[in-house]
C-alpha cells in the first residue's frame, strides 16, 4: 500500500490543496493587498484563461460508432 498514489487525480487534488492552504496563509498575513501579488495573480489567471480557450477550441467531437456501420438500438 502506497501511503502517496501518484495518479493524475491525486496529484491535481495535492495542488488545488496546496494552492488553497497558501492562499488562506497569504490571507491571513495580508501578503494578497500588496499591488505586485495582486498583478501577480490576475495575469496568471489570464493565462489560464487562455489556455483553457486554446484547449477548448482544440477538442474534436469523437463519434461512438464509424457512420457506415449502422447498428439497431431499440432493444
Amino acid at each position: 500500500m502506497k501511503l502517496f498514489p501518484l495518479s493524475k487525480n491525486s496529484i491535481a487534488l495535492s495542488f488545488v490543496a496546496i494552492i488553497t492552504f497558501s492562499f488562506f496563509v497569504a490571507g491571513l498575513f495580508e501578503v494578497l493587498d500588496y499591488v505586485i501579488i495582486q498583478v501577480l495573480l490576475f495575469t496568471s489567471f489570464g493565462a489560464l484563461l487562455v489556455i483553457a480557450i486554446f484547449y477548448a477550441l482544440k477538442n474534436d467531437n469523437k463519434k461512438n460508432r464509424p457512420e457506415d456501420q449502422l447498428q439497431d438500438d431499440s432493444h
